[in-house]
């Protein structure tokens, strides 16, 4: 029987330990964009009819921010810890190289895209001319990178999302940390929620333009 040090902790349980916190990253990514996508989905929506949906393409915009904060949080994450050498990440590896070198347009977009958003709704119509054709090229380009990475992920999606929220026998055994995942998610939605109902008092000046 092997034995170790005392305070010592064995190679394996350190193992598991790391072990877990890659996975957990990778199932709260997988859970933050898994709410993301309903959401965008009604944006969406609003698009073909934006006169008449204009008030819930502001809601959900600012709603939005929240879930988008704590996907860009753990996907960061993850990007410092296998830059910062961290083993257990290290050994997982990168993502493919398609997603690495999309990434920085796909984050830098997604910021554009809501900042302008929320610049618009703040300074109201007049600022039209200058923040709303920033607002829709960003919006174009970050479509396209964001539907290369829906498609990418898409088929492991189910799998991570079964790990934290699915039943039981299939599962598998519970990872740690799934309630503090299921609260910085749940945190998110009420994070974007209460932005968007602070902020609907601004909705009427685009709504009585």
């Amino acid at each position: 029987m092997a034995t170790y040090q005392r305070n010592q902790p064995a190679p394996s349980a350190t193992g598991d330990a790391r072990r877990d916190e890659t996975e957990g990253n990778e199932r709260l990514t997988a859970a933050g964009g898994s709410v993301l996508l309903p959401l965008l989905a009604v944006i969406g929506v609003t698009l073909l009819q934006l006169r008449q949906l204009l008030w819930v393409h502001l809601f959900v915009g600012m709603l939005l921010i929240g879930p988008v904060a704590l996907k860009l949080a753990s996907t960061g994450w993850r990007f410092a810890r296998y830059y910062g050498g961290e083993p257990a990440y290290r050994r997982k590896g990168p993502p493919p190289m398609l997603m690495r070198a999309s990434a920085p347009v796909l984050v830098a977009t997604t910021v554009l895209v809501l900042v302008t958003g929320v610049m618009l709704l703040l300074e109201g119509p007049s600022s039209r001319g200058a923040l709303l054709p920033i607002h829709k090229i960003g919006f174009i380009v970050w479509e396209a990178f964001f539907a290369l990475h829906v498609l990418w992920h898409l088929a492991a999606l189910p799998r991570a999302l079964r790990g934290d929220y699915g039943p039981a026998p299939l599962a598998g055994p519970r990872l740690a940390g799934r309630d503090g995942r299921a609260l910085a998610l749940a945190g998110a939605l009420a994070g974007g929620l209460a932005l968007a109902l602070i902020s609907i008092p601004d909705f009427g000046a685009w709504l009585n333009r």
